[in-house]
């Protein structure tokens, strides 16, 4: 992997900081970016770069400055949780300004010269939460659906050019994730004992196992740039594994039913 060249957004913890080391390891010339650069000033790899991916002459600069790379890792996100009906709705618009703008900003600053050069790879990291909508998630599920649309449509526009779209969808990982959370699971009102109940049913979900840490989603994300031909969307983990194919296999009432049964959710 000699002088190929990486961006990797959202690296001051998870899987952006084990992406960009993983890579570095494997040969890559990795910009390690975050909106925070004290938060990056650490990493061993070949450049640090403050970014805020929510703004445009943020992004522009960023460009500007690392010029045409052969690898974009949009990593850049945060969670947002609680009730459709009652998260702020500046809330919502943020979390897509993030997790979705974030990502398409990226991708028009830097796939022009992938194009012209006839190949590069985006790698648009989502979530199992871009598959199913769970209760409780459902704007942060939003934001990975339209993530995961939009890379479908560019895999088919790009492809064309010799350019390389890959989607992951991280299931549960061990990292500091929910630190940035957005939470109002936890409010009194009507969808109390949901969030109580739906949280049992993610540790049954898990098996009492503890998540696995980020390097397994970096390492899926380095074979996969590595592998001479790689599938669109790539599950990382056993229960992002058996979500995606079993929702992949049956309708969604009956996906919905299976679910509830596994999960013992009688919400």
């Amino acid at each position: 992997m000699a002088n190929k060249s990486a961006v990797v957004t959202g690296c001051s913890s998870g899987i952006g900081r084990a992406t960009a080391l993983e890579l570095t390891a494997r040969g890559y010339e990795v910009i390690a970016t975050a909106r925070r650069h004290e938060s990056i000033a650490d990493l061993a790899v070949a450049r640090t770069l403050a970014l805020d991916v929510d703004s445009d002459e943020s992004v522009a600069a960023a460009q500007a400055a690392v010029g045409p790379v052969d690898v974009v890792v949009n990593n850049a996100g945060f969670g947002i949780e609680g009730p459709v009906e009652e998260v702020p709705l500046a809330e919502v618009r943020r979390a897509f300004e993030t997790n979705f703008f974030g990502a398409a900003r990226m991708i028009q600053a830097f796939v022009p010269a992938m194009r012209e050069r006839g190949s590069g790879t985006i790698v648009n990291v989502t979530s199992v939460a871009g598959v199913v909508g769970g209760p409780l998630a459902g704007y942060y599920s939003a934001t990975k659906f339209a993530l995961e649309a939009l890379s479908e449509s560019l895999h088919l526009e790009v492809g064309h050019y010799g350019v390389k779209v890959l989607v992951v969808e991280p299931g549960a990982i061990e990292t500091r994730f929910g630190d940035n959370m957005v939470d109002h699971r936890g409010r009194p009102g009507p969808y109390a004992e949901l969030a109580t109940k739906w949280a049992s049913a993610m540790k049954a979900l898990g098996g009492g196992e503890p998540a696995p840490g980020p390097r397994l989603v970096a390492t899926k994300i380095c074979d996969a740039l590595e592998a001479e031909n790689s599938p669109l969307r790539l599950p990382v983990g056993a229960d992002a594994e058996l979500i995606t194919s079993t929702r992949q296999g049956m309708s969604f009432d009956d996906f919905e039913a299976t679910m509830r049964q596994v999960l013992q959710l009688d919400w």
